[in-house]
C-alpha cells in the first residue's frame, strides 16, 4: 500500500498497524480508531466520521492486499462500537464493504468479515432491520460455507439477528418475502437448513403474520421436505405442522385457493420410490384433507386436479399404502363431502364437472389402474350421478361403453360398484329426458339398439299383444334398455364372462333394479336374438337364476299364481324366449303350475334331438324338483285327482332319462305318489279334474305351443346347416 497517500484523519501509525500481518497490531490500530471516532462523535463532526468510514472501506476493506482488508474490517467494527446508538446513521456505509468480504476467497477473511458484522449488528440492534434483506442474503451464503470456522461465526451472527427480529415490531415482511421465495429453492442442505430455521423463527413471532404470505413459499417448503437429510426433513415437518395449526385456528384468513394447486402438484405419484417422496405425498394429502374440511366449496374448482393426484395413490403397493393410508382415508373419496360447504358461506363456486369426468374416464380406460383406484373412480361416478344427475347425463354416452367393459374386470368389488353406476344411470329420472340414440364413440361391440316397440314411455311388445309393465314396477329410462341390450351383447361376445360372472351380474342387477324389469326386458331382447345357440345358453342361465336365487324370491311368487293380467303378460314374455331352451320352458311351466302345458311340451320332446347336453339339462331339472324351490310342487303330488298332468309330466321326464342317478331319484319320488282311492275321503265324492288354464283367460296356450314349435324348428334348421358345413358334425346325438 502507498504509505505516502493521504489517509487523514487516520494517523500514519494507525495506517501502518492496520496493514500489519499480525492481528495484535491491527487490534491496537482498531482501538485508536475507536478513540478517534469517539472524539468526532463528541464534537458532532459527522463529516469526519463519514470520512473515516469511507477510508476504511475503500482503502482497506476493499483493498487488493489481504492484510489491508483484515485491517479495514476490524477498523469498521471499531467505528461501530465508537458510534454506539448513533451507528444507525452510518449502517449502509459500515455494512456494505463487510458484506463484500463475505465473497472473499480467503476463509480467514470471510471469518473476520463475519466477526466485524457481528460487532456492527450487536451495537446497532433494531436499527439494522431496514438492511435485513442484504444481511439475510449474506448470511445465507455463509451458512453453506465449507470452512467450519466461518460457519461457526455465521451461526453466532445468525442467532443475534434472530434475537433482534424476535424482539422487534418493525420487521418489513413485505420486503423480505420475495427474497425468501428466491432463496427457498436452494439445493444446498446448509442453505435449506438456514431458510427453514428463519421461517420457523418468523412464524413464531406474534407481530409477524407469515401465514398471509404462505402461498409465496409453500411450494419451496415441500421441495425441502424431500431433502435427503433426515434432520432437514424433520425441521421442515415441524414448520409445516405449525403452519397447519395456524390454518386450523384462523381458516377465515387463509388463502386456500392460492395454495390448492401447490398441494395438487405435490400429491402427484412420483416414479421414484424413495421414502422422501412418500413423505411429501403424505403431508400434502394431509393438508389437502384439512383444506377440504375447512374450505369446503372453495376447493371445488380444483377437484379434477385433486383426483388426478390422489386416485393413483389408492392402488399403491403395501409399503407405500401403509404410509399413505391414513391420509387417503381422511381425504375420503369414499365419503365425499365436496358438495357440503364447511360454513354457511354458499358463494357461487363452479364445479369443474367436465374436468372431473375426464379424469375419472381416463383412469377407467387405463389398463394399469389398480383395483382400489377403479373402485374409487366408480364411487365418484355414482356420487356424481346422485348429486348432479342432469349434468352427468351429458357425459353418459361417452362413459357408457367403458362402464360396460368394466363388467369384465377381475374384481368382484369393482363389478359391484360398476353395476351400481349402471343401475343408477338406468333408473335415474334425469335419463327420461335423454332421447339420444347411439353412443357416438361406441364401437361395434357395444352398439346401442332399441328393440322395436321399446322406446321412452312406450309399452313393450310381447308376441302379438301389447302389455305394460306391472304398475308396481319402477319406470326405467331409455338407458335401461340400452344397458340390457349391450349387456347381452357383451355376454354374447365374451362367453367366459357369461360363464364365470353372468349369474353374479344378473343377480346383483335384480337387487339394484327391479327383477321383473330385468327378466322382462332380457326376454324381449332374446326373442329377437339371431344367434340361437347363445339365446339358448342365455335362457338356461336366466332360468337357473330365476329358480335358485334368493334375489328372485318375489318374482317367483309372482309367477306361481297367474291370476293377474300383469303376471300373465310376464309369463308369456318369458315363455316366448324360454322356448329357445325346451327344458327351461318346462321348468318355467312347473314354476307357474302350468302342468298340463308342461305335459304337452314334454310330448313334443320326442320330435327333438335328444343330445347329451339336453339330457344333462333334464338331469339338473330333476335335481331342482328335489330342492326347496319346488316344495309346493312335491306336496301337490298328494292331490293326485287334481294334478294328473303334473304326474304325467314327471313321468314324461322319467321316460326321457336313461338309467341314471337322476332317473332313480325321480323314479323313487314318483313311487311315493299315493293311490288316489286311498287319498279320497268318504264324505267327498270324486271331483272332476279342473283345467287350471280356464282361470287364465289372458294366455293363449295353443298359440304358445305353436310358438314353441316355430322356435325349435329354427334351432333344428340351424343345427342342420352347421352339420352340413362340417364333415364330422359334433351333434352328440344319443341313438
Amino acid at each position: 500500500m502507498n504509505t505516502e497517500k493521504d489517509f487523514s484523519p487516520l494517523t500514519p501509525n494507525i495506517v501502518r498497524a492496520l496493514n500489519d500481518k499480525l492481528y495484535e497490531k491491527r487490534k491496537v490500530a482498531a482501538l485508536e480508531i475507536e478513540k478517534l471516532v469517539r472524539e468526532f462523535v463528541a464534537q458532532n463532526n459527522s463529516a469526519q466520521i463519514r470520512h473515516v468510514i469511507q477510508v476504511l472501506a475503500t482503502e482497506f476493506a476493499l483493498s487488493q492486499h489481504p492484510h489491508s482488508r483484515k485491517g479495514g474490517l476490524i477498523g469498521l467494527a471499531a467505528c461501530s462500537i465508537a458510534l454506539g446508538k448513533d451507528s444507525g446513521l452510518y449502517l449502509k456505509e459500515l455494512i456494505d464493504p463487510v458484506l463484500t468480504c463475505f465473497n472473499d476467497s480467503d476463509s480467514r477473511l470471510r471469518y473476520y468479515a463475519c466477526e466485524a458484522l457481528y460487532n456492527i449488528v450487536k451495537v446497532a440492534r433494531g436499527a439494522v432491520l431496514p438492511h435485513f434483506n442484504v444481511l439475510f442474503d449474506g448470511l445465507s451464503k455463509l451458512a453453506a460455507d465449507p470452512d467450519p470456522n466461518v460457519k461457526s461465526g455465521s451461526e453466532l451472527l445468525d442467532r443475534l439477528l434472530k434475537d433482534i427480529v424476535t424482539e422487534s415490531n418493525k420487521f418489513d415482511l413485505v420486503a423480505f418475502v420475495p427474497l425468501l421465495r428466491e432463496r427457498i429453492y436452494s439445493n444446498n442442505q446448509y442453505a435449506r437448513q438456514f431458510i427453514i430455521s428463519w421461517i420457523h423463527v418468523l412464524e413464531s413471532v406474534p407481530d409477524i403474520n407469515l401465514l398471509d404470505y404462505l402461498p409465496e413459499f409453500l411450494d419451496g417448503l415441500f421441495q425441502i421436505l424431500g431433502d435427503s437429510s433426515k434432520e432437514i426433513r424433520r425441521m421442515c415437518e415441524v414448520v409445516l405442522g405449525e403452519f397447519l395449526k395456524e390454518i386450523k385456528k384462523n381458516p377465515s384468513s387463509v388463502k386456500f385457493a392460492e395454495m390448492a394447486n401447490i398441494l395438487v402438484i405435490h400429491c402427484q405419484v412420483s416414479d421414484e420410490s424413495k421414502s422422501t417422496n412418500d413423505l411429501i405425498q403424505l403431508t400434502s394429502m394431509t393438508w389437502m384433507r384439512e383444506f377440504i374440511q375447512l374450505a369446503g366449496r372453495v376447493v371445488l374448482p380444483y377437484s379434477s386436479g385433486i383426483l388426478t393426484a390422489v386416485l393413483p395413490c389408492l392402488s399403491y403397493d403395501d409399503r407405500k399404502k401403509n404410509s399413505l393410508n391414513e391420509s387417503q382415508e381422511s381425504v375420503g373419496f369414499s365419503n365425499i363431502s365436496f358438495f357440503t360447504p364447511a360454513s354457511s358461506d354458499r358463494s357461487v363456486v363452479n364445479l369443474d364437472l367436465d374436468g372431473i369426468v375426464q379424469v375419472l374416464d381416463r383412469h377407467l380406460h387405463d389398463s394399469s389402474t389398480g383395483m382400489m383406484t377403479r373402485i374409487a373412480v366408480l364411487k365418484w361416478l355414482y356420487h356424481l350421478y346422485i348429486k348432479t344427475p342432469r349434468k352427468m347425463f351429458k357425459h353418459t354416452d361417452s362413459l357408457f361403453p367403458m362402464l360396460l367393459k368394466t363388467l369384465s374386470d377381475e374384481s368382484d368389488e369393482v363389478i359391484l360398484k360398476d353395476l351400481e353406476v349402471l343401475a343408477e344411470i338406468a333408473s335415474s329420472p334425469a335419463g327420461q329426458t335423454d332421447t339420444s340414440g347411439l353412443c357416438d364413440n361406441s364401437d361395434s361391440k357395444t352398439e346401442l339398439h332399441i328393440p322395436s316397440g321399446v322406446q321412452d314411455g312406450q309399452p313393450m311388445v310381447v308376441g302379438s299383444k301389447m302389455t305394460d309393465l306391472s304398475p308396481s314396477t319402477p319406470s326405467m329410462n331409455s338407458y335401461f334398455y340400452k344397458f340390457m341390450i349391450n349387456l347381452l351383447k357383451r355376454f354374447s361376445l365374451e362367453r367366459k364372462l357369461l360363464e364365470v360372472r353372468g349369474a353374479f351380474i344378473i343377480r346383483q342387477l335384480c337387487l339394484l333394479l327391479h327383477a321383473e324389469n330385468i327378466f322382462h326386458s332380457m326376454a324381449d331382447i332374446l326373442l329377437k336374438e339371431e344367434d340361437l345357440k347363445f339365446a339358448s345358453t342365455m335362457v338356461q342361465t336366466l332360468n337357473t337364476i330365476l329358480l335358485t336365487s334368493a334375489e328372485l324370491f318375489q318374482l317367483r311368487n309372482q309367477l306361481k299364481d297367474l291370476h293377474t293380467q300383469e303376471s300373465c303378460a310376464l309369463f308369456c314374455c318369458l315363455y316366448r324366449s324360454w322356448c329357445h331352451n325346451p327344458v327351461a320352458t318346462v321348468s318355467l311351466c312347473f314354476l307357474t303350475q302350468n302342468y298340463r302345458h308342461a305335459y304337452d311340451l314334454i310330448q313334443k320332446f320326442g320330435d327333438l334331438e335328444v343330445t347329451v347336453d339336453f339330457l344333462m339339462e333334464v338331469d339338473k331339472l330333476v335335481q331342482l324338483i328335489e330342492s326347496p324351490i319346488f316344495t309346493y310342487l312335491r306336496l301337490q303330488l298328494l292331490d293326485v285327482e287334481h294334478n294328473p298332468y303334473l304326474i304325467k309330466a314327471l313321468y314324461g321326464l322319467l321316460m326321457l332319462l336313461p338309467q341314471s342317478q337322476a332317473f332313480q331319484l325321480l323314479s323313487h319320488r314318483l313311487s311315493c305318489v299315493p293311490n288316489p282311492e286311498l287319498m279320497r275321503t268318504v264324505d267327498h265324492p270324486k271331483a272332476p279334474v279342473k283345467d287350471k288354464r280356464l282361470a287364465q283367460p289372458h294366455i293363449d296356450y295353443s298359440e304358445l305351443l305353436q310358438h314353441f314349435d316355430r322356435v325349435q324348428s329354427k334351432h333344428l334348421e340351424v343345427r342342420h346347416q352347421r352339420a352340413g358345413r362340417s364333415e364330422h358334425p359334433d351333434r352328440k346325438l344319443i341313438l
